[in-house]
């Protein structure tokens, strides 16, 4: 892996990456098969050292990820405009992290139930009155019919 250009601003503080993964709300998936670059926003949730989300069972995500299961997933959020009288050291502050790994199916039930209960956690907190049940994970289709596809990536130091 390529080391980051400006160090100085690097960030090594595991507590404070592992906070800004759990607040942050989108996350882009970079994917690639032979010269074709494909990205796609996702809801994800940081879990057990691995980047969980969710998406159709079909499609190009589901096509691209079966063909080269290598992935790029980034996320960032920006905090401002940093303005100088000089107009070269105008800036924006920010912070993003870029997590390098492969993405691999989830086919315990457990696992999937136990993750999208965590994205609902995270995404509608207090919503739902109950927990998510293990059979509304397997029967539940997408508004097109399609079933869901549970997916993962480990990551990588």
């Amino acid at each position: 892996m390529n080391p980051i250009r400006y160090a100085k601003r690097e960030c090594q503080d595991q507590e404070k990456i592992h906070n800004f993964l759990s607040q942050a709300k989108t996350g882009f998936l970079g994917l690639s098969t032979k010269d074709q670059p494909y990205v796609v926003p996702l809801n994800f949730i940081l879990w057990e050292n691995s980047i969980y989300f969710h998406g159709a069972n079909e499609g190009r995500k589901v096509e691209m990820i079966k063909e080269n299961n290598n992935a790029c997933f980034t996320v960032s959020e920006e905090y401002g405009t940093l303005v100088s009288p000089i107009p070269a050291h105008t800036d924006t502050a920010y912070m993003s992290t870029m997590i390098f790994g492969k993405i691999e199916s989830i086919t315990d039930i457990e696992e999937a139930t136990q993750a999208m209960q965590k994205m609902l956690d995270k995404y509608v907190p207090g919503y739902y009155d109950s927990l998510l049940t293990r059979s509304h994970v397997e029967r539940y289709r997408s508004a097109l019919g399609s079933k869901t596809h549970y997916l993962k990536s480990s990551l990588l130091k």
